[in-house]
């Protein structure tokens, strides 16, 4: 069997569904599948999942895609991940599963957080590169041990999601850098356990499982496992990366030259770094790449695609999504005067204030249901040149802006990114997410190629390039100086309305 004969398996571990990709060596999916699985809230603000359901449904995605599109299992050689990040996952010394597993959109933990900033201030930020925040895993650990002491006392270790479903294939315990730094335990500049962190909040390091990189070998699966699956237990298994570590592989973000556009429900702007000393001062995250000894950036904006879901579902609940969007184009640079915040769930980056509400400003009789959907694309894509300009701030001289997303799926949105970022915008000819960048792990770790960067040149195709139009940038630029003003002037008003909402 040739290596074109070969493929390396992706599994993409989501909140909602995983998702498996088999990619053969040119670079191109020849099947998928994918299994859903639910989410459990148990009280307002909790987010839980229980981890057998992960393990069920890779199982199941992994069978199907050797029953259904009838792949080879001797043709599978080598398996990576892609994973939601920060869950909070508990094992006992046998390493069984203590508790229902605390998701990174949970929002339990704000006294937690409040404990890390009194106890530590500004040094775990030198530390981490992070504020502390509810969704990451350190202020999961600290909720565990002060309300529920009991299954405190029986913790061994803990590990994010997708290292319990690879630890279930493997039996082995690991975790990878970039799902390490997104539990703010690290040492984003040593590499290892912060033990300062650690006594500062009294976590024992011991339950701190073993680190890997993203394309280490982390073990062969194990004789039950290939039972299960019908996979031979010749299949080698690669850690993996973080979800957002891995859509940057997918996407090609392997140098300093590109920057990841991605709408989804949120919005991400991320950032290939070399240096782990640059101090966004905790405004952005701060974390491992999926590549040795590199690093990435990221800025959330809490409701970019969301705000355009809202807006259909109120507003153009019978349209076609598709040319709801496109009717956009029958209004104006800047809506005919009518300018949209994008803050209708509160907001992470750069404001983190989760009392700031949306608003539409300019809104006269002379505008139509085209001018708001417009208002609303262009809102979206100033709070990620909000994000843009912290970058453009520290000096970085990126040239390329890489859409992935709802916002690479219409020209007409495309084009607004490219004159508001005033950069060269692209889309990938083949989106496929973070599933590619856990398959093209698997594929530079089984040795199919030199580099994560080689293997980019195979996988990754880049569509139509979008240029900036000059007239439009500079109209922008002038539209964009007046958002900057709207937050400032809002935000009083914001707290003001939601304090009356909770008190009548």
């Amino acid at each position: 069997m040739t290596k074109m004969d070969s493929v390396v398996l992706g599994v993409d571990l989501g909140t909602s569904a995983v998702k498996v990709l088999a990619v053969d060596a040119s670079g191109a999916v020849v099947a998928e599948q994918s299994v859903s699985y639910d989410l459990q809230q148990p009280h307002p603000g909790y987010s839980e999942q229980r981890p057998e359901d992960w393990v069920t449904g890779t199982t199941q995605a992994i069978q199907q895609l050797i029953r259904v599109d009838h792949l080879d299992p001797a043709a599978i050689k080598g398996i990576s991940y892609s994973g939601q990040m920060h869950g909070l996952v508990l094992l006992d010394d046998a390493g069984q599963v203590l508790r229902p597993a605390i998701l990174w959109n949970d929002t339990r933990t704000t006294a937690q957080c409040a404990e890390i900033s009194a106890a530590m201030g500004d040094e775990f930020t030198q530390i981490t590169g992070n504020r502390p925040l509810e969704g990451f895993t350190l202020t999961k650990l600290l909720w565990v041990k002060e309300n529920e002491p009991e299954i405190w006392q029986k913790v061994a270790t803990f590990v994010l999601p997708k290292d319990y479903v690879r630890y279930r294939m493997t039996g082995q315990l690991a975790m990878d850098y970039s799902d390490a730094t997104g539990t703010v335990l690290l040492d984003v500049k040593t590499g290892q356990w912060s033990q300062q962190i650690a006594e500062a909040l009294e976590i024992p390091l011991r339950i701190c499982p073993p680190l890997i990189k993203s394309v280490d070998f982390a073990g062969n699966i194990t004789p039950k496992y290939a039972k299960t699956t019908g996979l031979p237990i010749t299949t080698k298994i690669y850690g993996g990366a973080a979800d957002n570590a891995a859509g940057a592989v997918g996407a090609g973000i392997l140098s300093n030259d590109k920057v990841m556009a991605s709408i989804g429900t949120s919005g991400v702007v991320l950032k290939y770094e070399d240096d782990p000393t640059v101090d966004y001062h905790g405004v952005l995250q701060f974390e491992d790449h999926a590549f040795p000894d590199k690093y990435y950036s990221m800025g959330v904006t809490l409701a970019a695609g969301y705000s355009l879901s809202w807006f259909k579902h109120t507003f153009a609940a019978d349209e076609d999504f598709s040319a709801m969007v496109q009717s956009a184009s029958q209004s104006t640079v800047g809506a005919n005067g009518l300018l949209f915040t994008p803050y209708i769930v509160g907001e992470r980056a750069p404001y983190a204030d989760a009392n700031v509400r949306g608003s539409f400003i300019g809104v006269d009789g002379t505008h139509h249901r085209y001018d708001f959907v417009r208002s609303v694309l262009e809102g979206i894509i100033f709070s990620f040149k909000d994000l843009m300009q912290i970058y453009q701030d520290h000096g970085s001289d990126f040239k390329t802006v890489v859409a992935i997303g709802g916002g690479a799926k219409s020209p007409l949105w495309l084009q607004i990114q490219a004159d508001i970022f005033n950069h060269p915008v692209v889309s990938l000819e083949n989106e496929q997410g973070p599933g590619m960048g856990a398959a093209m792990i698997a594929a530079t770790g089984l040795g199919w190629f030199d580099s994560m960067e080689a293997c980019a040149d195979t996988f990754v195709h880049y569509g139509k390039v979008y240029q900036p139009i000059a007239e439009n940038v500079t109209a922008y630029a002038d539209i964009y100086r007046i958002y900057q003003k709207v937050y400032g002037q809002t935000k009083d008003l914001s707290a003001e309305l939601l304090d009356y909402r909770r008190t009548h």
